[in-house]
């Protein structure tokens, strides 16, 4: 691959969606972080999308660009990606997902720069051969392939028939940032006597609401003044709802839909509880850390590595309302237990996943290869020793 003479770092973002999702989250926090520390960022957005991580970036700094996908395979979207990265100078595409993996491959190829693709969890490509292939030809196109998470990771070696070896694990990082009002149990209207449990996710099978729900169920009668809240959107609120209804528990179940005010909600929760049946390293599991809540989670993905396998927070078998329960009960009886695994959870997530190591994780990678930009270009960035991991 050839490599242009560039002075300044001059990074391109893709992404095929930007709705409110965690790789959403992560292309705006790493776009603006890299903004901040002097690199000149640009975002590719679908031109039709909804507009949510556009309105992330605005006063960022960082520029954006729209592209259509318009049918499944378009190589009139590799040339127009390629064209906008000569204009625009771009120094470092970086791909997140697959459908940008493949597009922005051969996209960087055309343009003789680097690429590098970062994976979050979702396996889209896996039930075709055809997907896999593509994906394993984008891989080998690129100068660095990451999981956000040892799973991701080890998903994607197993899916592609590749040694782990040459893919690369960077946890993801969030920016904690303090509320400045909590006002979500006023919002219920919850007494003073009320504990309440907070999940945060969008509304799918995946996410094990469902199992939520009956655990709530199981200690009603136990934890009567329990309530559970419920932040996300999608399409089984109104099963969620029927669930409620049939346990008679519609005044205790609260469904917010989709909420900015996310470190409000944590600090307003006794509980963090995380229910999913499938995860890589959520982001909500790690502001829930930051924000010194008590956590109860399924053991899926690196969870149980963010949590120190138990160390940090309970960890229970997925799609288990009865250890659900058992263990939301546990913590919500034992006060002390609960503020011990709070503290540890603080202390673990401000250790290993504040937004700074991951973003110098990821300028790391860059730094290996673009040998032709100046020093200067990456100096807001201390290296990390660290760096991004091995599989």
């Amino acid at each position: 691959m050839r490599h242009a003479a560039h002075t300044a770092l001059r990074v391109a973002q893709l992404i095929e969606t930007d709705g409110p999702g965690g790789a959403e989250h992560v292309v705006a926090e790493l776009a603006r972080a890299l903004q901040a520390g002097g690199a000149d960022t640009t975002v590719f957005l679908p031109a039709r999308g909804e507009g949510w991580l556009a309105r992330q970036l605005e006063g960022s700094g960082a520029s954006t660009e729209s592209f259509s996908i318009d049918r499944p395979v378009a190589p009139e979207v590799v040339r127009s990606l390629a064209q906008t990265f000569r204009e625009r100078r771009i120094t470092i595409a970086h791909s997140h997902e697959f459908s940008m993996a493949v597009y922005g491959a051969w996209a960087a190829r055309l343009a003789g720069i680097p690429h590098v693709i970062t994976m979050h969890g979702g396996r889209y490509y896996a039930g075709k051969l055809r997907r896999r292939l593509a994906l394993r030809s984008a891989v080998a196109l690129s100068s660095g392939t990451v999981g956000v998470s040892t799973s991701v990771t080890q998903a994607l070696s197993h899916d592609l028939r590749m040694r782990r070896s040459r893919l690369l694990m960077i946890p993801n990082g969030v920016r904690y940032e303090r509320p400045s009002s909590i006002t979500l149990r006023e919002e219920l209207g919850l007494g003073a006597d009320a504990r309440l449990v907070v999940a945060i996710g969008n509304l799918y099978a995946v996410k094990g609401h469902q199992y939520l729900i009956d655990a709530l169920d199981l200690l009603s009668e136990r934890h009567p003044t329990l309530h559970v809240a419920i932040a996300g959107r999608g399409d089984l609120e109104e099963p969620l709802r029927a669930r409620a209804r049939a346990y008679r528990l519609t005044q205790r179940v609260h469904l917010l839909g989709l909420r900015p005010d996310v470190p409000a909600l944590m600090a307003a929760a006794d509980v963090f509880v995380l229910p999913s049946l499938s995860e890589g390293l959520p982001l909500a599991l790690l502001e829930a850390m930051f924000a010194g809540r008590t956590i109860v989670a399924t053991d899926v993905g690196d969870v149980g590595v963010a949590l120190e396998r138990g160390g940090a927070g309970v960890l229970v078998p997925p799609g288990d309302a009865g250890a659900l329960a058992a263990a939301l009960g546990a913590v919500l009886d034992d006060p002390d237990r609960a503020r011990r695994l709070s503290v540890a959870a603080a202390a673990r997530a401000a250790a290993e996943y504040d937004i700074s190591r991951m973003v110098t994780r990821y300028v790391n990678v860059y730094r290996q290869h673009l040998p032709a930009l100046e020093p200067a270009a990456l100096s807001a960035w201390t290296p990390d020793s660290t760096g991004a991991r091995t599989t």
